[in-house]
């Protein structure tokens, strides 16, 4: 492997992860949703990759990640692990999946973890899951909690707005990040709250916080693929730093290919068999 930053090319781990939390190594994160990219991001030297239920958005379109079904994230899954060696791969529990009952929520754990060959889950919510969330770990699955802005309840929440701003809200978020903890989860993303609180929750807690919008006080940071490497326009929260323009690369690209088509500049005589 010719990772740019990374040493160690051994797998990633849950327990590898909390290691690094220990000695106050960063943990990178970034989503991907097919094989190509995800082969891509794993040899640049991601720690973790998140098969996110954002393939909503950035794969199908959809306004939310409400829609995406299990056995489309599976779909995704399976097409990401194909291509990685080294990152830990966590997937997404879609919308419906677990929030039913915690009998329901195992079934589908279990279900995605065989026919995806992952190595995590992830949740989102506090207190409120935590029968289910103990259901999956009794199976031997690891989880990865996610607190702050849940998307799956934006139809709650009304907007995509910053998250516990207001006292009673952050700290029934710190009660629910304990809670996570406790049970048994392996790591922690928080998405969209105030960079004082994200830093008071990894300050607390044990297990490594992922920020996404939280800050740089915590253990590790996840953006979205297709966002930080401007395939995506019109969306630019604050807390996305956009390491390319690849939106312009490639119109630029597949522009010059439909020129040279025209022009009967495609193929050339060295092209020809």
């Amino acid at each position: 492997m010719s990772g740019y930053l990374v040493d160690d090319t051994r797998k990633v781990t849950t327990h590898r992860l909390i290691e690094m939390k220990r000695q106050g190594k960063k943990i990178a994160m970034l989503t991907s949703y097919d094989y190509t990219t995800a082969k891509i991001v794993d040899e640049a030297g991601m720690d973790i990759i998140l098969v996110g239920d954002s393939a909503s958005n950035v794969m199908a379109g959809n306004a939310t990640t409400l829609p995406i079904t299990v056995d489309q994230m599976i779909y995704h899954a399976a097409s990401v692990v194909r291509g990685v060696t080294r990152a830990l791969v966590v997937c997404d529990m879609p919308f419906g999946s677990y929030q039913v009952n915690p009998t329901e929520g195992v079934t589908n754990a279990i279900r995605i973890m065989q026919q995806t060959a992952c190595d995590a889950l992830k949740l989102e919510g506090g207190v409120e899951i935590i029968p289910t969330v103990k259901k999956i770990l009794d199976a031997g699955i690891p989880v990865m909690g996610h607190l702050g802005l849940t998307p799956q309840s934006i139809n709650k929440f009304g907007t995509y707005a910053v998250r516990a701003r207001e006292e009673a809200e952050a700290e029934k978020l710190i009660s629910d990040a304990h809670a996570l903890q406790n049970v048994g989860c392996f790591a922690l993303v928080l998405e969209k709250i105030p960079a004082s609180l994200a830093r008071r929750v990894a300050s607390e807690l044990t297990i490594p916080v992922i920020g996404i919008g939280a800050g740089g006080g915590v253990d590790g940071q996840v953006l979205v693929v297709a966002d930080m490497l401007g395939m995506t326009k019109g969306f630019s929260p604050k807390f996305l730093r956009r390491y390319a323009d690849l939106s312009t690369i490639m119109t630029d690209a597949i522009g010059q290919y439909i020129t040279d088509v025209k022009s009967s500049d495609f193929p050339n005589a060295d092209e020809e068999y």
